[in-house]
């Protein structure tokens, strides 16, 4: 139905994003990829997916082309859902998402929550030779725009991508040992992610 929005950026977190455009305001959940190349941006273009369930309809947003591709190729896999693809997403480049396929690395899919060995074996046998025709373009930097809430962010976050608060306040507190307080908030998510794996 959509193809993208485009309009400004309002109530920005790692996790979503309203799109306002003319007066409306669209509720679009992204990646921590996407967040962190909007995250300094008033307004701009998301590329969209429409997922329809029987209960309600949820748009997810991209940066880019490339990512709105591996998403869709993600959830085209059994045991993989909208939820666990933007978690692989945000865990994950989209060239290391090609990269870990290409080169058969499954372990790195099973750092991601609800990606087991299994499915992530199954998701490269059955994207390696799909997956050859996407070019993920360059890789570009993290666009930094430190704030004193990256803590509070990432926690946000965290939960709202799933995780139990109880687990993710023990993840925050480890990573606070060895990231500096004026991180940006996709490292301190990202580095949550992997002691969340671990």
């Amino acid at each position: 139905m959509f193809a993208y929005l485009h309009g400004a950026f309002k109530h920005k977190s790692p996790t979503s994003v309203v799109v306002d455009c003319s007066g409306v305001g669209y509720e679009v959940h992204i990646s921590l990829y996407t967040y962190g190349k909007m995250e300094s941006l008033e307004s701009g273009r998301l590329w969209i997916q429409q997922i329809v369930r029987e209960d309600k309809h949820t748009l997810y947003g991209f940066i880019d082309q490339v990512e709105k591709e591996l998403f869709n190729y993600l959830i085209s896999v059994s045991g993989i859902g909208p939820n666990t693809a933007r978690l692989i997403l945000s865990g994950m480049t989209p060239g290391s998402v090609k990269s870990a396929i290409m080169s058969e690395d499954h372990v790195s899919f099973t750092r991601v929550k609800g990606v087991g060995p299994k499915t992530a074996k199954r998701l490269i046998v059955e994207l390696k030779d799909k997956i050859e025709k996407i070019s993920a373009g360059q890789e570009f930097g993290i666009p930094t725009n430190q704030s004193n809430t990256s803590r509070e962010e990432a926690l946000s976050a965290l939960i709202t991508l799933g995780f139990q608060k109880a687990q993710v306040l023990k993840a925050i507190a480890k990573v606070e040992q060895t990231l500096d307080e004026d991180a940006e908030t996709e490292m301190w998510i990202k580095t949550a992610l992997q002691q969340l794996a671990g």
